[in-house]
C-alpha cells in the first residue's frame, strides 16, 4: 500500500476506532438517543455498533480487508447519523448548528469510505 493511502486510510479510521471504542465502553447516553429513535434492544445494538466500528476502522487502518471494513463502517455509520445528529429535531439554533455539522462531518467520512470502494 502506498504512503498516501496509508495515510488516508489512517486519518479515516481514526475516528471510527476512537468513537466506536468510546461506545462500546460508554453505550448509555448513545443507547438513550437509539431507544427514543425506536431501535430494538438500544444499548445492546450499541455496543454492536461500537464494536463494530472499532473492529473494522482498526481493520482499514492496517489495509486488512479494506473494502469489507469501509462496507461495514458505512453500515455503521448510516444509523449513527440518522439517530445521534438529527439535527432537524433540534430547536435550539446553537444545538441544531452543531448537530448538522456532525452531521455533514459524517456525510464526508460516507464519501472517504466510497472511495475506498472505488480503490484499486
Amino acid at each position: 500500500m502506498s504512503f498516501v493511502k496509508t495515510v488516508g486510510h489512517s486519518l479515516l479510521s481514526a475516528m471510527f476506532i476512537s468513537g466506536g471504542w468510546n461506545a462500546f465502553v460508554n453505550p448509555d447516553g448513545r443507547a438513550q438517543k437509539a431507544e427514543k429513535a425506536g431501535i430494538p434492544m438500544a444499548r445492546q445494538a450499541t455496543i454492536l455498533n461500537g464494536a463494530a466500528m472499532t473492529l473494522a476502522g482498526s481493520a482499514l487502518a492496517l489495509d486488512i480487508a479494506p473494502k469489507l471494513s469501509a462496507l461495514v463502517l458505512i453500515g455503521t455509520l448510516i444509523p449513527t447519523t440518522y439517530v445521534g445528529h438529527a439535527f432537524w429535531q433540534e430547536d435550539v439554533p446553537a444545538n441544531r448548528a452543531g448537530q448538522q455539522i456532525h452531521f455533514l462531518k459524517n456525510l464526508a467520512m460516507i464519501g472517504g469510505l466510497i472511495a475506498v470502494l472505488q480503490e484499486k
